[in-house]
């Protein structure tokens, strides 16, 4: 561009442009506060999210679950008072009192504790997948913040060189050298394109609204994005070592499988007979009569032991059914995402080295537009034709500096979902 300004000095020679075109050499530039890096919105968002954060508590609710699997049963008081004392031998009986406890059979607080244990586990993988994700949505929203803004510093760069073209194509027409037609072309392109700025600034509100909702704070905060993007050709991942090591959807789904087999256990053992173990106490009043036995009137104290008869055995062997099913259906789930992943991958990572042979391409044709322009200028400083060509080219120019941003922007967000499928994260 500053070759540009340098022609476009060289072709006026009036003074009362000199000073004009020299402030256009000093392109726009904004003294904003240094940019916020990702990470560091990536951290913001995994500290506010409460999308995040409910998942987490999700996670501390399954472990409650896994104290109220692997125990007892509450004991069993009871209390009864005989309105009509019931006489025996040693004296009427006039209250009971019962204290039971039910046991399970040998091994199922066991199985209930590791079935609710893994299902806690397999929420934690929950947690991590939702915390990926968040990561995934915070790159999606703040690539496009970059794009945004790089699109605006083009266009009011482009205005720039319209105003400076316009004020040469007046220059030429005032001398007799030019007409008003490109007077007229540039001002059109001029227009057009301070609509263009306007409308990119009021674009830029929703885009920091939605970022800053995933980082949980106020709307009206200003998002500071880098100014340059580059594309890192080397580091592309190329492999896929890691998609299926360590990916929190997969280990959850493994965690499920352990789980459902777990509750099978559960629905076995659940079926076998309980076995309670009890006291009763009974108090009994002492006789009056004559005939009455030396030992009447004494507590009556019986130990006792129950057990349950699982006879109905229909809804046991459908417990176990279920848990059978549910594993069936998590393996199934999980080799269907097993084969989502590769296909997801192989189609982010062709997206991704599409964007760089883009950018490779933008890179050569913004180069070869430059240099075209440079030559055109030079041609219409000296024959004062060919000034529609010089325009042409200028939106051509203009056209692959914003799909470079584009491009740029795309490659960045296909590489943040490579790091979510590999879980990079």
């Amino acid at each position: 561009m500053r070759a540009i300004f340098s022609i476009l000095l060289q072709l006026i020679s009036s003074f009362s442009f000199v000073i004009y075109l020299t402030s256009i050499f000093c392109l726009l530039t904004s003294n904003s506060l240094e940019a916020q890096s990702l990470s560091d919105y990536q951290k913001i968002a995994a500290e506010n999210n409460p999308g995040l954060q409910a998942a987490y508590k999700q996670f501390e609710a399954a472990l409650q679950s896994v104290n109220q699997q692997n125990r007892l049963p509450d004991p069993t008081v009871s209390m009864g008072y005989f309105l009509s004392p019931i006489e025996t031998r040693v004296g009427p009986q006039q209250a009971k009192f019962s204290l039971t406890q039910m046991f399970p059979w040998f091994g199922s607080l066991k199985a209930q504790g590791n079935a609710a244990a893994l299902m806690a586990d397999a929420q934690y993988q929950t947690f991590l997948e939702v915390r990926s994700k968040l990561c995934l949505q915070v790159a999606t929203a703040y690539y496009p913040l970059y794009e945004l803004r790089r699109w605006q510093s083009i266009e009011i760069e482009n205005i720039e060189v319209l105003e400076a073209y316009k004020a040469i194509a007046q220059h030429k027409f005032e001398n007799g050298a030019g007409t008003m037609v490109d007077v007229l072309r540039v001002d059109i392109m001029l227009q057009d394109a301070q609509t263009n700025l306007e409308i990119l600034k009021k674009k830029e509100d929703p885009l920091q609204v939605a970022f800053n909702n995933l980082l949980n704070r106020k709307e009206d905060v200003e998002v500071l994005v880098s100014d340059t993007l580059k594309a890192d050709l080397i580091n592309i991942p190329l492999t896929k070592d890691s998609l299926f090591i360590e990916n929190p959807v997969l280990e959850s789904l493994e965690f499920k499988v352990k789980a459902s087999k777990a509750k099978a256990l559960v629905a076995q053992k659940q079926g076998m007979p309980k076995i309670g173990v009890g006291l009763d106490y009974m108090l009994v009043g002492k006789r009056t009569d004559a005939g009455a036995p030396a030992n009447n009137g004494k507590d009556a104290l019986m130990p006792m032991v129950s057990i349950s008869l699982p006879i109905f055995r229909r809804k046991y062997h459908a417990a176990r059914k279920e848990a059978e099913l549910m594993q069936e259906s998590y393996t199934l789930q999980k080799k269907d995402y097993r084969n989502q992943l590769s296909s997801n991958y192989e189609l982010a990572l062709f997206e991704l080295k599409q964007q760089v042979d883009y950018i490779n391409l933008y890179d050569r044709q913004i180069a070869e537009s430059k240099q075209m322009l440079t030559l055109l200028l030079s041609a219409y400083g000296n024959a004062g034709q060919d000034f529609e060509e010089v325009l042409r080219v200028q939106q051509k120019l203009l056209k692959y500096q914003k799909q470079m941003a584009t491009a740029l922007k795309v490659y960045h967000i296909k590489m943040a979902e490579l790091n979510y499928l590999t879980a990079s994260n």
